[in-house]
């Protein structure tokens, strides 16, 4: 069982570059991997990032590659998905995700989630 709390959203300027943390409960964090979803209002939810359970790989949606980065410490059970250059259309409640194995880009292949911390971006 693992529980995840995501911190760090608010309301941001466009161009801002805020950094979303996700902690995660249990001692078996290191063996997951771990996604970020967004879903803005009247939209579905949809893949942002991901890194695998070693973090030695990471995966990013089209739409955020180049400006997002996810990373994790397990150390700290803790992941994080820092923004940069955001823009409006990144406004959205950022969730964060765990699954055993692989890393996955849709969110039903994904077991735990948090609540969701939610990003506005003003321009």
């Amino acid at each position: 069982q693992v529980q995840l709390v995501e911190s760090g959203g608010g309301l941001v300027q466009a161009g801002d570059s805020p950094r979303l943390s996700c902690a995660a409960s249990g001692r078996t964090f290191s063996s997951y991997a771990m996604g970020w979803f967004r879903q803005a209002p009247g939209k579905e939810r949809e893949f942002v990032a991901a890194i695998s359970w070693s973090g030695t790989s990471t995966y990013y949606a089209d739409s955020v590659k180049g400006r997002f980065t996810i990373s994790r410490d397990d150390a700290k059970n803790t992941v994080y998905l820092q923004m940069n250059s955001l823009k409006p259309e990144d406004t959205a409640v950022y969730y964060c995700a765990a699954k055993i194995g692989r890393v996955a880009g849709q969110p039903w292949e994904y077991e735990y989630w948090g609540k969701g911390t939610l990003v506005t971006v003003s321009s």
